[in-house]
């Protein structure tokens, strides 16, 4: 992404330094920043989120981001790493620090720039009350850092070189999100013309898979609806003010679930959908980020969440 890859490169440069230095920056730069760059792309009618699977860049299965130990990135970071992969045409998903690259034997190539992710926590904070008593607050703070994907290093272990990361060859895509969805238990009623999710009854409704392009197509648009499905109060009890289309919480909940649909796309290796009504939502998600810097960090987390609510729906596999 180029406001990371820009921010970054005086440091990078003198030293590769990674420890945080710009953690001394006000923190609402990281939100304006990344923030920024999303609204660019958007205004240009292209969704960050959906790049790395129409770049041409990507090569292997379709993944999330991943640290040098094969953890997989959540939240806004997935966005920010797979803006950079797009733009620099990094078609490895493994990322690590400076430091860690040395560590795993390796070095970083001289000169090349880093890419900006972020940690959040918390710290304590004494407040005086309004009785007079001390009470100790959890305040949130972001801390931002710098990474550098395995194809800007040499040197590191054969597996961060491997074009193609092991896949299971047992299932399709589609029969993977198939088995995904089943194992959720969530009610969804085939037939109709749209695909939706009714919190009323919480039920799911979706048209005949013979009416889509192709089962990827299908799956992808199924597991959009599924991450609404999460929203309800006997789960994730997500309620972001929504009334009516176009309003802020309308919108907000829809790119919670679009940016849900697209991380359960890529761990379930499959190709996400460009939806009909893609212009009309651009222009309520500009709105919505336009208005609040932090809005995208808000929804990259709450879709993490989705999503990890779902995958904990999952049996858990065979010793």
């Amino acid at each position: 992404m180029t406001t990371s890859n820009t921010t970054t490169t005086k440091r990078n440069r003198s030293k590769h330094s990674t420890k945080g230095r710009n953690s001394s920056k006000p923190r609402a730069d990281v939100y304006a920043s990344v923030t920024n760059t999303i609204v660019g792309q958007l205004e240009q009618g292209v969704r960050p989120w959906m790049q790395p699977w129409s770049s041409g860049h990507a090569a292997g299965p379709v993944s999330r981001p991943l640290r040098h130990n094969g953890d997989r990135y959540n939240g806004i970071n997935i966005l920010m790493l797979w803006g950079a992969s797009l733009e620099n045409g990094f078609d490895c998903p493994l990322w690590v620090t400076f430091k860690q690259a040395q560590q795993l034997g390796g070095n970083v190539r001289k000169g090349e720039k880093s890419t900006r992710v972020v940690f959040a926590s918390t710290f304590k904070k004494t407040e005086e009350a309004d009785g007079g008593e001390n009470v100790e607050k959890d305040i949130p703070f972001l801390k931002a850092y710098c990474v550098f994907n395995a194809s800007q290093c040499e040197g590191l272990p054969d597996r961060f070189y491997e074009t193609d990361l092991p896949l299971n060859h047992d299932l399709q895509p589609h029969e993977a999100a198939s088995e995904f969805v089943a194992s959720t238990k969530a009610v969804i009623q085939d037939g109709g013309h749209q695909a939706y999710y009714r919190i009323s009854d919480d039920v799911i409704g979706m048209p005949q898979i013979e009416t889509f392009r192709d089962a990827e197509s299908h799956a992808a648009t199924l597991v959009h609806e599924l991450t609404h499905w999460t929203r309800h109060e006997s789960r994730l009890n997500r309620d972001l003010g929504r009334k009516r289309w176009g309003d802020e919480g309308y919108a907000m909940e829809e790119l919670v679930a679009e940016l849900g649909a697209a991380f359960l796309c890529a761990d379930l290796g499959i190709t996400p959908e460009i939806r009909e009504d893609h212009a009309g939502y651009l222009q309520s998600w500009l709105k919505v980020l336009k208005n609040d810097k932090r809005a995208i960090f808000s929804a990259a987390s709450m879709a993490s969440k989705a999503v990890d609510y779902l995958h904990g729906l999952q049996p858990t596999p065979a010793a």
